[in-house]
């Protein structure tokens, strides 16, 4: 059963929804459902992760969930290895805030318990279910009896053995071959809702076989970087391929793949959205690099300040500065800021000087006024019926919905 409007099991926001680039036209894709967010067909960009709690742990992996949705997950992965796991997915189902996808592998039995528990969707791997050419056609018809939708991937380190012959390893050629044969295994068998990912690790392939499969047809898209590495590199390597991408409009939802704890992977992916224009802004600080003009440890000062309101989720740009070259400028030019120097700092508000404080007041005195334009903010928000909260956007669903392409 598709959840509706009224399904009290997730949650609905009032925040924005971004579905256009202000850098490029976004890409033609035809529209799926996860639950209640929409994917591809002008949809904003969602964010995914996936948690790495043992899914059997039912209250591990939903107090994991809560943390990632909290820090702006819109969809969640959970793997299924085992019996157990698949036994858990009812209850995490039932009790996830956003839609939960099983990540299944070699057993095309947990694919059918995933769809009767009620997952928004699932992950499958054509390449290495056992026998799916003949249980790829009941796998899809029993996607559409209950109204869920796949996703098919193809991986570099799990490239089909003949086509890693045929092409010479897993290029971009190679990489899109594959993933055409699968997509059209569900085609060829009427099934539509659908999305395809097509990852490597190097960032220049992974650009160059997106581009090419988004060539190929209107499939939603979902980017990601496979084994990105540690937290920095992983960062680095997901920015650049999918600010490449997504500045040509390319991708439809995303995950950020990092060897760090999962709420990481989102806070980078929602990051990156808001720097595109994709998400709407939250909180954010400028800080001038540390150079010989600086009459103040910036380094210290702006880590200070971005501790001190790491819980901010309102739409506030404060400015960290440290000379008076560019200093009065920018600080004037956020809502909150600190042209530092001589000793002393001048708070702004709106270009405005409200004070001058000490120098060991100015992360106090920042902290202070921050947490008070956010509670008017918050205040303000309440009072025309919105909210400041970071949560996703979901979008109840249409009855004309899950076709719309435009």
């Amino acid at each position: 059963m598709i959840p509706t409007a009224s399904d009290a099991s997730f949650r609905k926001t009032g925040a924005p929804s971004i579905g256009e680039s202000p850098l490029h036209a976004r890409r033609r894709s035809r529209r799926i459902m996860v639950g209640p967010v929409p994917v591809g067909g002008g949809a904003p960009v969602s964010v995914q992760s996936m948690t790495n709690t043992l899914t059997a742990d039912v209250p591990a992996t939903l107090q994991q969930i809560a943390e990632l949705t909290a820090a702006g997950c819109d969809i969640v992965r959970v793997a299924v290895p085992s019996q157990d796991d698949a036994d858990a997915l009812p209850e995490i189902c039932r009790k996830s805030p956003i839609p939960v996808i099983a990540d299944i592998h070699f057993q095309s039995k947990y694919v059918f318990q995933a769809i009767d528990a009620g997952c928004a969707a699932v992950r499958v791997n054509p390449g290495n279910i056992r026998k799916f050419d003949q249980v790829g056609p009941d796998i899809c018809k029993a996607a559409t009896d209950a109204g869920i939708s796949l996703r098919i991937g193809v991986n570099a380190g799990s490239l089909d053995k003949t086509l890693y012959a045929k092409y010479g390893g897993p290029t971009p050629e190679a990489l899109v071959a594959s993933a055409l044969k699968e997509a059209h295994m569900f085609e060829d068998v009427g099934f539509h809702d659908f999305k395809i990912s097509v990852k490597h690790h190097d960032v220049v392939t992974m650009v160059q076989t997106y581009r090419l499969l988004a060539s190929k047809g209107d499939w939603p898209l979902h980017l990601g970087v496979t084994e990105a590495g540690p937290q920095w590199q992983g960062t680095i390597k997901s920015c650049l391929a999918f600010g490449a991408l997504l500045a040509e409009g390319i991708g439809d939802t995303i995950r950020v793949s990092l060897s760090a704890p999962p709420v990481e992977e989102v806070k980078v992916g929602c990051k990156l959205l808001e720097y595109l224009g994709l998400r709407a802004r939250k909180f954010d600080i400028i800080s001038c690099p540390s150079c010989g003009r600086a009459q103040v440890d910036v380094i210290q000062l702006a880590n200070a300040v971005t501790d001190g309101l790491k819980g901010i989720t309102a739409p506030i740009r404060v400015a960290v500065m440290g000379c008076i070259v560019n200093g009065p400028g920018e600080a004037r030019e956020a809502d909150l800021g600190v042209a530092s120097g001589n000793g002393k700092g001048q708070i702004f508000i709106k270009g405005k000087v409200i004070k001058t404080v000490p120098e060991d007041q100015i992360v106090d005195t920042l902290l202070g006024e921050a947490h008070a334009i956010a509670e008017r903010m918050k205040d303000e928000a309440e009072a025309n019926g919105t909210t400041l909260d970071a949560a996703p956007v979901v979008i109840p669903i249409t009855p004309d919905i899950r076709r719309h392409t435009s």
